[in-house]
């Protein structure tokens, strides 16, 4: 069996490898594909296969799929661009014939009015009309979202945003790339949804209590008019078109369309995800002196 994993150099895709390492694959059998392929020299080192590939260039998606069983297909970072690029990984695959593609989609995407959902609800629909075999992992926020600003939150004493009191279900991303390595070795995973969430959800005024609890500096949180959280945003360096997504974002959460229930993640890797107070703790330790 062959599985690749496409976006290999991002840190899903590096997380996902090890997982698939960890559960006995062996490394001639994974297949690391994307861009910056220098960022795998280690996995190369290790027998994992290395192989350049970019969403755009649909010659070098066809050489990377070869002989592809099973792939994983992680979402673009390139939004705006994501539709025609999935397409033509979703394309090969299907002309290569595999087992199983798997996608990472976003949490609630048959519901939510998240404009960040679109690219993710266009691609979902690919997929069924492809007739690839396919399984939607529709991941919620990652907790790095939050944890991975917790110096610059301590720096400024405050978490801003617009997302009112709604509740997040975000999990760690080492949970996100565990579950995937499960569903990718599982048989019978065609036609799969898993909602994929935390255990434990949570609040903007939850997050700001537990860095108070933490790091015992009081952290509160401002939550915001949405054209006044797009200003602030744009006024540390965000560009406005991805200041708008991630406003808008916030109003989703406010609404619960990133609230999972169901054990779904819990069940795939076997335990307990992360939870809030877990993640904080670490960033903690590294960002504190």
């Amino acid at each position: 069996m062959s599985i690749v994993i496409t976006g290999a150099t991002g840190q899903l895709g590096r997380l996902v490898i090890e997982a698939l390492l960890d559960r006995g694959v062996p490394a001639g059998g994974i297949v690391a594909a994307g861009r910056s392929i220098g960022k795998l020299a280690d996995l190369a080192g290790h027998r994992v296969k290395v192989i350049s590939m970019d969403y755009e260039d649909a010659a070098s998606v066809a050489r990377a799929l070869k002989g592809a069983s099973r792939i994983l297909l992680i979402s673009s970072s390139e939004v705006g661009q994501r539709v025609e690029q999935h397409r033509t990984v979703i394309e090969a695959a299907r002309d290569e014939g595999v087992e199983l593609l798997a996608y990472t989609s976003i949490a609630n995407a048959d519901t939510t009015g998240m404009k960040l959902a679109a690219e993710h609800q266009a691609t979902e629909s690919i997929l069924v009309e492809s007739g690839v075999p396919f399984a939607l992992l529709r991941n919620s926020w990652y907790l790095e979202n939050y944890t991975g600003q917790l110096s610059v939150t301590l720096a400024q004493g405050a978490l801003a945003g617009s997302a009112g009191n709604g509740k997040v279900s975000a999990a760690s991303r080492a949970d996100y790339a565990n579950a995937a390595a499960a569903v990718l070795l599982a048989e019978d995973q065609a036609g799969k949804v898993y909602e994929l969430g935390g255990d434990e959800s949570f609040t903007m005024n939850d997050l700001a209590a537990e860095i108070t609890a933490v790091s015992g500096q009081t952290i509160i949180y401002k939550d915001l008019p949405v054209d006044d959280y797009i200003g602030l945003l744009t006024g540390v360096g965000v560009p406005e078109s991805f200041a708008h997504i991630l406003a808008d974002s916030d109003l989703g959460i406010a609404r619960g369309d990133l609230l999972v229930t169901g054990g779904d993640l819990r069940r795939l890797i076997g335990r307990q995800a992360t939870s809030l107070s877990q993640a904080v703790r670490s960033a903690a330790a590294r960002a504190l002196p």
